[in-house]
């Protein structure tokens, strides 16, 4: 055997070792990649519960979300409308509570100076008599009897 035999026979161990290493690692990375999808597939069992799960959850809450927006706008609505009606009832309260006392303190002031006019014999709603007043006018017409007088 001459010399460059003998180096293409030690070659040529070297490469069938250098491929038996090689198929070896590869081998293990084929059970490490064997391994890896067998993982991957458990983990996959186990999420798609819980992603459905998941999904479930948030469309509940998309729900109660769209159910508490749709409650809140009907409040909203509701509370502007109670706020008008309580602007608009709150001036009627006050004229309705300040008329009735207004129209009785004046009946009673006319009456009064009646009482005393035929006390003193004096002739009641003549020409030196003051303007009467009509105790049956209601607060929505007083306004109108003051533009008159204004005008």
């Amino acid at each position: 055997m001459t010399a460059g035999e003998l180096a293409i026979v030690l070659a040529a161990v070297l490469c069938s070792i250098g491929f038996a290493a090689l198929i070896v690692a590869l081998l293990r990375v084929l059970d490490a990649l064997r391994d890896l999808r067998r993982e991957v597939a458990d983990l996959r069992s186990e999420t798609r519960p819980l992603l459905a799960e998941l999904q479930a959850t948030t469309d509940e809450a998309r729900l109660t979300v769209d159910e508490a927006r749709t409650d809140l706008e009907r409040f909203d609505k509701v509370l502007g409308s109670a706020e008008a009606i309580g602007d608009a009832v709150s001036g009627r309260v006050a004229r309705t509570a300040f008329s009735s006392p207004m129209i009785k303190a004046t009946g009673f002031a006319k009456g009064t100076s009646r009482a005393w006019s035929r006390l003193r014999g004096a002739p009641v709603g003549g020409a030196g008599a003051p303007p009467s007043i009509d105790v049956n006018v209601t607060y929505d017409e007083l306004p109108s009897q003051r533009r008159r007088r204004r005008a």
